[in-house]
């Protein structure tokens, strides 16, 4: 019996198993151009943690508010820090320091600042408060002395085991102050409708005042009017109105008499005059006689 012969292939016709070749081969160069496009998804790694921002936290919140005075404040010193002499900090712990000891062995402390150490009369050494000012993560030590006419804050930050004065600032006794961040802010009522801000921030050696600024708080008092009178919030009265004339009253008139139909025989006698009853010493008006007409008679 005869072999079969192979079946012919069709010209033009391509294999199977190349076709399949050929389709992985585009998948794979179609993968490696997708990685090498640019603007494609990359994986850098873990984000890096979003720190919140600084907020603002005040300082002796629970002491009460007080009504502004009209004294202003004097700056701060520029004097280079000096250690506070004939003092250590055991420990190295600036919380564990006595506040009046500091000051007290600080000579840039004034007279009545000393006097409001001996507890006078109207005085008072606030307690300590204690933030990082100088942004090395160790807290400073925050103060403030007040007399009845002033208070002076004082800031002091630890240089090993000493003590330096890095802020003395004389500010009003009902001033308010925070920190946002590292920074320093002090507020101080100058004028009954005026606060006074003070920005101060750490420059590598003390704490430098950076900002100071006025603002406007609620409405402002009425001021003078031009002509130089104190304002008023009643209008002035105007002028009174006229007064009408007054007229004098009308005179009663007699009503004329209607004549009868019959006919009117004249009368011997003078009829007497009626009797006036205008006032005396009146004029009396003059009143026309009424004319008489008379029925015409009938034909």
């Amino acid at each position: 019996m005869a072999a079969t012969p192979p079946p012919r292939r069709r010209p033009g016709a391509v294999p199977v198993a190349t076709l399949a070749g050929l389709v992985v081969v585009l998948a794979l160069a179609a993968l490696a151009f997708g990685r090498a496009t640019p603007g494609g998804l990359r994986d850098q790694g873990p984000l890096q943690a979003v720190a919140p921002p600084p907020v603002s936290r005040p300082l002796w919140p629970q002491l009460p508010a007080s009504p502004p005075p009209a004294t202003p404040a004097t700056g701060a010193t520029q004097e280079p820090p000096q250690p506070v002499p004939d003092l250590t900090v055991p420990g190295r712990d600036i919380t564990a320091v006595d506040v009046r000891a500091v000051l007290a062995k600080d000579p840039k402390v004034g007279p009545e600042e000393r006097q409001a150490l001996a507890s006078c009369t109207g005085c008072e050494v606030r307690a300590p408060e204690f933030r990082d000012l100088t942004g090395d993560g160790q807290p400073e030590l925050i103060t403030v002395v007040a007399t009845p006419g002033r208070a002076v804050l004082h800031v002091y930050t630890l240089a090993e085991d000493r003590l330096l004065p890095v802020l003395q600032v004389q500010v009003l006794p009902t001033f308010t102050a925070s920190t946002v961040g590292a920074d320093l802010w002090l507020f101080e009522p100058t004028g009954v409708n005026v606060l006074t801000s003070s920005h101060y921030a750490w420059d590598g050696t003390r704490l430098a005042l950076k900002e100071r600024k006025d603002e406007g708080l609620g409405l402002l008092p009425p001021t003078a009017p031009e002509d130089g009178r104190p304002p008023t919030s009643k209008p002035e009265p105007g002028p009174a109105p006229a007064r009408p004339t007054p007229f004098a009253p009308k005179q009663a008139v007699p009503e004329a008499v209607v004549p009868s139909p019959r006919a009117v025989r004249p009368s011997t006698a003078p009829s007497a005059p009626a009797a006036s009853t205008a006032p005396a010493g009146a004029a009396v008006p003059a009143v026309p006689s009424a004319p008489v007409v008379l029925p015409e008679a009938k034909r």
